[in-house]
C-alpha cells in the first residue's frame, strides 16, 4: 500500500497565517507544513483541505484516479471547494466498514474527541490507522475480535501522547510499527525539539510530500520511498538511557515525564521519600503525581541497582540529587573523620555501582538530576563536598547515557545524542 503525505500539519498549517509566534516564524522551508491530508494508493483520500490539488500536483500524484474522499474531523469556517473531477467528501459512522473499488477495506473508528478515525487494510493485509487532530481511538478490537498491530499509525503524537500510550498497551502499536507524526502546529517546539520528542516516543515527522511504503520494511531501517530519489530517512532508534540535568524549577522533571508520556507502563522512581510533616514537600509530591498517567506506577526507594537490573518497564529516576543526599548519609559524608575514615571511598564505590547498572540495564530509563556546579561556591565543608560529589555522580551517568539534556528556563538543551 502506497501512503503521499500531501500534508502534515494541523488544520490551520503551519505557519499560521498573520501569526507572529515564534513556531510560526521560524516554520521555513520542510518545516513549514499544509493542513494534513493522505493519499492512499492514488486512489483513497482522506481529509480533504485547501489546495489539496496543488499539493497532489507537488508529490507527482495528481488527482484524477481518487474514487473515495473520507473526513476524518469537523472543517471550521467556510464550505469548502470540491475540486472538479473529485467525489463528494464523506463522514463514514463509527464502526462502519467499507470495501472501495479499488480494493482497501476501511474500517471507521470511534474517537474521544469529534472527528472519526479510520483504519485502512490493503490489498495484501498491511494495515494503516490514521486519527483526526488531538484525537485517541475509543477502541481498537473490530467485530472479528482484538485487532492485528499495525504497520503504519499516522496521529497527534505531540497533542495526544497518551492516545499512542493506549495503543501499545493494546498490543497494536509494536516496535515495528511506523508512528508517524501529523497535524502539527504552531503550538509544536521549535528546531531540532521536535525530532527529539518524536524520537523519545517512537514516532517521527516528515515533510509535506513524502510517499512510503505501508507494510513490511523493504530492508532494515528503511520504512519506505520518499517522493524524489533515494530512501525515505529512517526512523531514529529508541534512546536506551537518557539524563535530564537542570537548575531549581528548571522544568527537567516535567521533561523527563514528557519524553516517556507515549509509553503505557512507566514505574516513576521518587528517592526523596515522604518526609512527614514537611506541608511544602507533601505539595511538591501531590503535584508531580498528578502529572502522571494514570497507568504510571511509583515506588519510593532509593535502591536504584536492582531495578536496573531487573527486566521490565521504563524508569523515571527522580532524581539522582537526592540519591547522592542518601547515599551521603549512609557513609555519614557530612563528618570530616568518617569521610576520611572511609566514607569517601564507600561513597564513590557506591556511584560507581550505579553508573555501571545504568551502563548494563536493558530498560529505557530516563533520570533526572540537578546542576548544581554553576552558582555561588557553597559556604560549608559539608556543601562543596555535596556539590564535587555531585558533579562527579552526573558526569559518571552522563558517559553511560545516549541522550544528555541541560533544561535552562524550561528549554531542553542537547548536551550529548
Amino acid at each position: 500500500m502506497e501512503l503521499t503525505l500531501l500534508g502534515t500539519g494541523a488544520p490551520e498549517g503551519l505557519p499560521r497565517p498573520d501569526c507572529p509566534c515564534a513556531a510560526c516564524a521560524t516554520a521555513l522551508g520542510d518545516a513549514a507544513r499544509a493542513a494534513t491530508a493522505l493519499l492512499v494508493d492514488g486512489s483513497l483520500l482522506l481529509d480533504l483541505t485547501p489546495g489539496i490539488a496543488f499539493a497532489a500536483a507537488r508529490a507527482g500524484h495528481p488527482l484524477g484516479q481518487v474514487r473515495q474522499v473520507l473526513l476524518s474531523h469537523p472543517h471550521d469556517g467556510p464550505a469548502m471547494e470540491v475540486p472538479a473531477g473529485l467525489p463528494q467528501p464523506a463522514r463514514v459512522p463509527d464502526g462502519r466498514e467499507l470495501t472501495l473499488i479499488s480494493g482497501q477495506r476501511v474500517r471507521a473508528v470511534a474517537t474521544d474527541a469529534p472527528g472519526t478515525g479510520y483504519e485502512v487494510t490493503g490489498h495484501d493485509g498491511e494495515r494503516l490507522l490514521y486519527l483526526p487532530p488531538g484525537a485517541a481511538a475509543a477502541g481498537t478490537s473490530g467485530p472479528e475480535g482484538p485487532a492485528a498491530p499495525y504497520d503504519t499509525v499516522l496521529m497527534d503524537v505531540l497533542g495526544r501522547p497518551d492516545a499512542l500510550a493506549r495503543l501499545r498497551e493494546a498490543g497494536v502499536v509494536t516496535p515495528d510499527t511506523d508512528v508517524l507524526a501529523v497535524h502539527l502546529g504552531h503550538d509544536v517546539p521549535a528546531g531540532r525539539e521536535t525530532v527529539r520528542r518524536l524520537t523519545a516516543a517512537g514516532a517521527r515527522a516528515v515533510p509535506d510530500g513524502t510517499r512510503l511504503t505501508v507494510g513490511p520494511p523493504p530492508a532494515p531501517g528503511v520504512r519506505g520511498l520518499a517522493a524524489g530519489p533515494g530512501p525515505a530517512p529512517a526512523r531514529p532508534p529508541l534512546p536506551r538511557r537518557t539524563l535530564v540535568l537542570g537548575g531549581a524549577r528548571s522544568g527537567k522533571s516535567l521533561e523527563a515525564e514528557r519524553r516517556l508520556a507515549a509509553w503505557p507502563e512507566v514505574l516513576y522512581v521518587a528517592t526523596g521519600g515522604t518526609r512527614d510533616g514537611d506541608r511544602e514537600w507533601a505539595a511538591r509530591v501531590s503535584l508531580h503525581r498528578e502529572r502522571r498517567p494514570p497507568s504510571w506506577r511509583t515506588a519510593e526507594t532509593c535502591d536504584l541497582v536492582p531495578l536496573l537490573a531487573e527486566e521490565g518497564p521504563p524508569l523515571l529516576l527522580d532524581c539522582l540529587s537526592l540519591w547522592l543526599t542518601d547515599a551521603m548519609d549512609r557513609v555519614d559524608a557530612w563528618d570530616d573523620a568518617a569521610w576520611a575514615g572511609g566514607g569517601e571511598r564507600e561513597l564513590r564505590e557506591r556511584c560507581a555501582e550505579l553508573a555501571d547498572a545504568v551502563r548494563t540495564t536493558r530498560r529505557t530509563v530516563v533520570a533526572v538530576s540537578n546542576e548544581v556546579g554553576s552558582g555561588i561556591v557553597p559556604a560549608t565543608s559539608a556543601g562543596r563536598r555535596y556539590r564535587d560529589e555531585l558533579g562527579r555522580l552526573n558526569a559518571a551517568v552522563a558517559a553511560e547515557c545516549e541522550h544528555v539534556l541541560l533544561v535552562v528556563a524550561g528549554q531542553p538543551l542537547p548536551l550529548k545524542g
